[in-house]
């Protein structure tokens, strides 16, 4: 009987450890239900509280309950509501409620996603994904890709298998003998081009300096006419998105122009890409097919939760190149092994959620949502026009960069708006010029929103004039 009591014991300190699950989804549902009436930055108060977590390692174990009620009761207030409708800071989208639920169960499962016999669902939600990023997209049957924690490392996986691919192309093998010695590889890119792109070249060995810069117009997009002339395989870097105007470089005019050379061409499209899921937008990154990889992030459009970024590579075979290994005691299916296709063999199976999104919108409200998302930035460029103030940019999909005048009267205007709370923007430079930068990226952005964010926007920037002079 020992062993039986034993085992219900256990069982009953089981049911009782798990009861915490059901406290933490109260507490989440409540932080969502609340985001609307809050502020979006914390306050100071909040982020003073924090310093109560600086305590030293317990000796013994605090139960559960406890742990989790001190997160809740110090850490919530001082989020920051990027889950809400009026963050409009970074391109950060707010999670949709079933995304989020896809996220806590897929938690729940506890699976990793390196392996198939490790996780059958979620290696199979892979490739469901992929199957229906490539049909989105316009990309044929041979595209592969892999999901990982974000657009660098996208573009990390991409320009690994671009530089395996160029590499080979010109006989050297870059996974067997590395890069002493190694053909050199030209690599172009744009004067906009962005910073994790460059730091995702430096962990590759290609240099983040070390590279050929074109110059850009005066929206931002690659000149393809100042491109320079490529005397053999090169590593082409092109942007759909850029970080400040939203514009596009011209794809398929550099794909034209570059084809005979034999260069990879890689694109960077953390948020951009996505306008190929709208009819009335697709026409922004035409040819997009012909590229050979490209890096995006589903934790800007379409809204899952954070640390989600898909690689995509025309030839799978050439990343199933650059990210496999093989060792005796993995075993190894005949379907697709994730972890052939990624730089991580042990990483949560962050498909699920991107199957859930795809699933739950469809392709007619994934596309409504987007032109939703990109309606709302031109009126707020419009109703900042309207009240006076100057727009620096054409708006093309989900960025608005305005000035209110001065550099200290936008600095002041940012400041106010950040300290008001309605909304929460950030500066920016743009061609030498302060500007305030506004990214409109979240399914729960309602007009609402947009509304009382610009009569504020309008406000704090009257009060700063009115102050700086």
């Amino acid at each position: 009987m020992k062993d039986e009591d034993n085992g219900i014991a256990a069982g009953r300190a089981q049911s009782r450890s798990l009861d915490v699950l059901q406290s933490a989804a109260a507490r989440g549902i409540r932080f969502r239900n609340r985001l609307a009436a809050r502020p979006v930055a914390p306050d100071r108060a909040a982020v003073d509280a924090l310093a109560a977590f600086d305590t030293p390692m317990p000796d013994e174990p605090v139960p559960a309950e406890d742990v989790l009620e001190l997160l809740d009761t110090l850490g919530s207030p001082a989020t920051v509501a990027t889950a809400g409708g009026r963050f409009f800071g970074f391109v950060i989208g707010s999670s949709t409620p079933v995304t989020l639920a896809a996220n806590w169960l897929a938690s729940a499962w506890d699976q990793n996603a390196g392996l198939w016999a490790g996780t059958p669902v979620g290696s199979q939600l892979e490739i469901v994904c992929l199957r229906w990023l490539r049909e989105l997209l316009g990309l044929d049957e041979h595209w592969g890709g892999a999901f990982v924690t974000g657009c660098t490392m996208a573009n990390f996986s991409c320009l690994a298998a671009a530089r395996s691919g160029l590499l080979s192309s010109l006989g050297w093998d870059v996974e067997r003998d590395g890069l002493y010695s190694a053909p050199e590889i030209p690599v172009i890119v744009g004067e906009e081009v962005h910073p994790t792109l460059t730091k995702a070249l430096g962990l590759l060995g290609f240099g983040r300096e070390r590279v050929i810069r074109v110059p850009t117009d005066s929206r931002g997009r690659m000149r393809a006419d100042a491109f320079p002339r490529l005397s053999g395989p090169s590593l082409l870097c092109l942007q759909a998105g850029n970080l400040n105007t939203g514009d596009f470089d011209p794809i398929r005019e550099i794909r034209e122009r570059t084809a005979a050379t034999g260069s990879w061409l890689h694109v960077d499209a953390a948020f951009g890409l996505w306008a190929a899921a709208s009819p009335d937008l697709r026409h922004l990154v035409g040819g997009i097919e012909s590229v050979d990889s490209i890096a995006t992030d589903a934790h800007k459009w379409p809204n899952v939760p954070c640390d989600c970024g898909i690689a995509l590579v025309r030839e799978a075979d050439i990343l199933r190149r650059t990210m496999s290994f093989s060792v005796a005691y993995l075993p190894e299916d005949a379907r697709r092994e994730p972890s052939h296709y990624t730089p991580e063999l042990s990483r949560r199976a962050r498909g699920v959620e991107v199957w859930a999104a795809l699933m739950n919108l469809g392709r007619k409200r994934l596309a409504a949502a987007i032109e939703c998302n990109c309606r709302q930035a031109r009126r707020f460029a419009g109703g900042l026009a309207d009240a006076g103030f100057e727009i620096l940019n054409d708006i093309v999909l989900n960025q608005v960069l305005v000035s209110f005048g001065t550099e200290a009267q936008t600095l002041e205007t940012i400041r106010l708006i950040q300290e008001d709370g309605t909304c929460w923007c950030g500066g920016t430079r743009w061609k030498d010029r302060t500007a305030m930068r506004i990214s409109v990226c979240s399914f729960a952005t309602t007009d609402a929103d947009v509304e009382s964010s610009l009569e504020t926007m309008i406000r704090c920037a009257r009060e700063a004039r009115a102050s700086v002079g």
